[in-house]
C-alpha cells in the first residue's frame, strides 16, 4: 500500500509539521502572519517572481493587495466631523454675539428711548434689532444644517467599514459586533441632538460672564458662583450615572441578541408553541435593562432638576440684587433685566450638558466601540494576492476550546489532501464534524494548530480571493432574499449568467431549478420560501460550486433530499472529481462513503481512522462495527 494512503491510527510521537517541512522552502523575504492579530502592518515591498511553493496559475506571486485599513477610513471619518464642526463653530460664536440684541434691545429701550421720547431712535433701533435676530435664526439653522449633513457623511464613510469589520470579527464570537451598526446610530442621534449644540455654546459662556462683569461685578460673581455649582453637578450626574447606564446598554445587547434569535428561528417557535418561553428571555435581559435605565435616569433627573432650580434661582438672584444695586444707583432697571437675560444664556449650556450626559455618555461609548472594532480588524493587514490554488489541504494538530469553556472539541487534528482528492468526514453526533468543516473553510478559527490551503495558512489568504476559491454548504442552509440567480451567484452583481449555468450544471440543480415558474428570476425570502428543505440544499450546493472553485466542504448535503436529490448530490460529486475540486464531505449516511477516495473517523474531537476509504471500511468492519448504521465513534473504544 503507499505510504500516503495507508490508514493512519493515533500516533505515539509527533512527526514534523508542514511548516517545519517547508520553513526551508519559503521564498526569501516572504512575511508570514500566524494569527489574525497579525505583526505591524507590512511597510511596502517589491517582490519578484519566485518559484511556487505549490498553486495553480502561472506559478508566481502576484501584487501584494493593499489593506483595507478601517483606520484610515475612520481618520477620514473624524476628519470630516471635525472639519465640519470647525465650521459650525464659526456660525455658534456668530450667532451666540448676536443673541446679546435682545438684552441690548431691552437695555436700550429702558435707558434710552423711554427717556428720550425719541420715536426715531425707536424706530431705527427696532430694524437692526430684527436684522440681528433673522441672521441670528439663519446661523443657527445653517449649524444645524451643517450637523445633519455631517451625520450622514459619517455614516456613509463608517457603515460599510463597520459591517466588514463586525462580519470578520463575528467568527471568534457570538455576532455581537453587529450590534456595532446600532453604535453608530447613536453617534449619528448625537452630532444632530440639542446636547451637542449645548457642548458647542459652552465655550462662548464666558463671553456672557464677560458681559455680566461689565454691567456690574457683583452679578458677575453671582454667575461664577452658580457656574461652578453647576460644573460640579455635572460631575456627580456622571459618577452616579456612569454604572446604571454602562449595565442597562450591556442587558440591551443581550436582549436584542435574543430577540435576533427569535427572529431566525421563527417558524420552530411557532411550531413548538415556545412563545412564551422565548418572550421570558428576552424580557428577562429588557427589564435589566429598564431597571438600569429607570435607576440612571432617576439620578439624571434630580440632578437635573437640582441643576434647573440653581439657574432660576440664580436668576432671582440677579434681579433682586440687580434691584438693591439700582436702589443704591449704581444700575439702572434696563440695565437689570440685561444682565438678567445675558446670565441665563451663560448657564443654559451647562443645564443642557446635565440634561444631555446620558446621551454623551452612551455616544462616547459608542465611539469608543467603533473605534476598538475598527483599529482591531484583521483586514487591517497586508495580504498577498497569490496564484489560484490547486486544491491542496494541509491540517495541522487542530485543537480548538470554544471561548469561555474549557470542553476541548476539536484535539491534534492532521490529515493531508491533494489536489482532486475527496474525503468523507464520518463520526456520531458531537464528534467534532461540523466544527472541522467550519475550520476548512476559514468561517471559525483554531485555537492552535493550522489549515493551509497550497501550503498558506488560511489566516494568510486575502479574504476575497480565498472565498473565490472555496464552496461550502453549511448543515444550516440559508438563502438570502432575491433571485435564485443571485443566490447561487453569492449575491455578486458582476456575475455573468455563464458562470451561474455551469455552477448549476456542476450541482446538477439546473433541471430543478428549471421546473420552477420563474426558473432562475423566482425570488425567495429570507427563509428560503416557496423553496422546500431540500430545494434550498439543492440551491445552496450550486452556490458552493460557483466560480470554480478549488476546494468545497459540504457539511450534512443529503441531510434534507429526496431520492432524486440524492442521485443528483453524487453527480454533482462525480463532477467535482472530474475537474480535479477537492472536496470534503461531512456526512452521517454510508450513501456518499462509496464517492469518496478517503474517509477519516472522528471520535470524541481526534482522528481514530484515516485513510484509504475501503482500508478504512475494512478496518471499522474489523472491529464489529456495522458501517450502515450511520453512527461510528461512540463504538470505537
Amino acid at each position: 500500500m503507499p505510504a500516503n494512503d495507508r490508514i493512519i491510527e493515533p500516533e505515539i510521537e509527533p512527526k514534523p509539521t508542514v511548516r517545519e517541512a517547508t520553513e526551508a522552502k519559503a521564498p526569501e523575504g516572504m512575511i508570514t502572519i500566524d494569527a489574525d492579530t497579525g505583526p505591524l502592518r507590512s511597510e511596502t515591498k517589491t517582490f519578484g517572481k519566485q518559484p511556487s511553493t505549490g498553486g495553480g496559475g502561472d506559478g508566481t506571486f502576484h501584487k501584494r493587495l493593499p489593506p483595507v485599513d478601517f483606520s484610515a477610513s475612520l481618520k477620514a471619518g473624524v476628519t470630516a466631523v471635525r472639519r465640519n464642526l470647525a465650521i459650525v463653530m464659526l456660525f455658534t460664536i456668530a450667532s451666540n454675539i448676536l443673541v446679546l440684541a435682545i438684552p441690548t434691545y431691552l437695555f436700550q429701550i429702558s435707558d434710552r428711548v423711554l427717556t428720550s421720547r425719541s420715536l426715531d431712535t425707536l424706530v431705527m433701533l427696532t430694524i437692526v434689532i430684527i436684522g440681528a435676530v433673522i441672521l441670528q435664526a439663519a446661523f443657527d439653522a445653517l449649524r444645524r444644517f451643517i450637523l445633519m449633513r455631517t451625520a450622514v457623511e459619517i455614516a456613509a464613510q463608517l457603515g460599510a467599514p463597520i459591517l466588514s469589520a463586525a462580519a470578520r470579527a463575528s467568527l471568534q464570537s457570538n455576532g455581537r459586533e453587529y450590534q456595532v451598526l446600532g453604535d453608530l446610530q447613536q453617534v449619528r442621534s448625537f452630532l444632530v441632538s440639542r446636547t451637542l449644540l449645548s457642548f458647542l455654546d459652552a465655550p462662548i459662556a464666558p463671553l456672557f460672564v464677560v458681559a455680566v462683569f461689565l454691567i456690574h461685578p457683583h452679578l458677575g460673581c453671582i454667575v461664577v458662583l452658580t457656574a461652578l455649582m453647576l460644573l460640579v453637578f455635572t460631575q456627580i450626574n456622571q459618577r452616579m450615572t456612569a454604572e446604571p447606564f454602562a449595565e442597562a446598554n450591556t442587558a440591551q445587547v443581550k436582549a436584542n441578541l435574543h430577540l435576533e434569535s427569535m427572529s431566525r428561528n421563527s417558524q420552530i417557535i411557532n411550531a413548538l408553541a415556545m412563545i412564551p418561553e422565548t418572550v421570558q428571555i428576552w424580557g428577562k435581559d429588557t427589564a435589566s435593562s429598564l431597571k438600569s435605565q429607570v435607576i440612571a435616569q432617576d439620578r439624571n433627573i434630580t440632578i437635573a432638576a437640582i441643576s434647573k432650580a440653581c439657574r432660576l434661582l440664580t436668576q432671582i438672584a440677579m434681579l433682586g440684587w440687580g434691584a438693591f444695586l439700582s436702589i443704591e444707583g449704581q444700575l439702572t432697571g434696563g440695565m437689570v433685566i440685561a444682565a438678567s437675560i445675558i446670565a441665563g444664556r451663560a448657564l443654559a449650556p451647562i443645564e443642557g450638558a446635565i440634561e444631555g450626559w446620558n446621551q454623551y455618555s452612551q455616544s462616547r461609548a459608542a465611539y469608543a466601540r467603533i473605534t476598538a472594532l475598527l483599529k482591531s480588524s484583521p483586514l487591517n493587514f497586508d495580504r498577498l494576492n497569490l496564484p489560484k490554488p490547486e486544491g491542496r489541504l494541509d491540517v495541522e494538530r487542530l485543537l480548538y476550546v470554544p471561548q469561555g469553556t474549557k470542553r476541548v472539541v476539536l484535539n491534534g487534528i492532521s490529515f493531508a489532501l491533494q489536489p482532486g482528492d475527496s474525503l468523507a468526514i464520518i463520526g456520531n453526533s458531537g464528534a467534532g464534524k461540523t466544527t472541522l468543516g467550519k475550520m476548512l473553510v476559514g468561517s471559525i478559527l483554531p485555537t492552535s494548530g493550522s489549515v493551509r490551503l497550497d501550503l498558506m495558512d488560511l489566516r494568510n489568504w486575502d479574504q476575497r480571493q480565498f472565498g473565490e476559491n472555496i464552496g461550502y454548504l453549511p448543515q444550516d442552509v440559508q438563502l438570502f432574499p432575491g433571485t435564485i440567480k443571485a443566490n447561487i451567484a453569492r449575491m455578486r452583481l458582476d456575475a455573468d449568467d455563464e458562470q451561474i449555468y455551469r455552477a448549476a450544471m456542476l450541482a446538477d440543480v439546473h433541471e430543478m431549478i428549471a421546473s420552477l415558474p420563474h426558473g432562475y428570476e423566482t425570488v425567495v425570502a429570507a427563509d428560503g420560501a416557496p423553496l422546500s428543505g431540500g430545494q434550498k440544499q439543492r440551491i445552496a450546493l450550486a452556490r458552493a460550486f460557483f466560480g470554480d472553485p478549488r476546494m468545497v466542504v459540504l457539511d450534512e448535503p443529503n441531510s434534507n433530499l429526496d431520492n432524486a436529490g440524492d442521485t443528483a448530490l453524487l453527480q454533482a460529486l462525480r463532477h467535482a472529481k472530474e475537474h480535479k475540486i477537492t472536496v470534503a464531505t461531512i456526512t452521517q449516511r454510508p450513501s456518499l462513503l462509496s464517492s469518496v477516495d478517503k474517509v477519516l473517523l472522528l471520535a470524541n474531537g481526534t482522528v481514530a481512522l484515516f485513510g484509504m476509504r475501503a482500508d478504512v471500511l475494512k478496518a471499522i468492519e474489523a472491529r464489529g462495527i456495522d458501517i450502515n448504521t450511520g453512527s461510528f465513534g461512540h463504538q470505537l473504544q
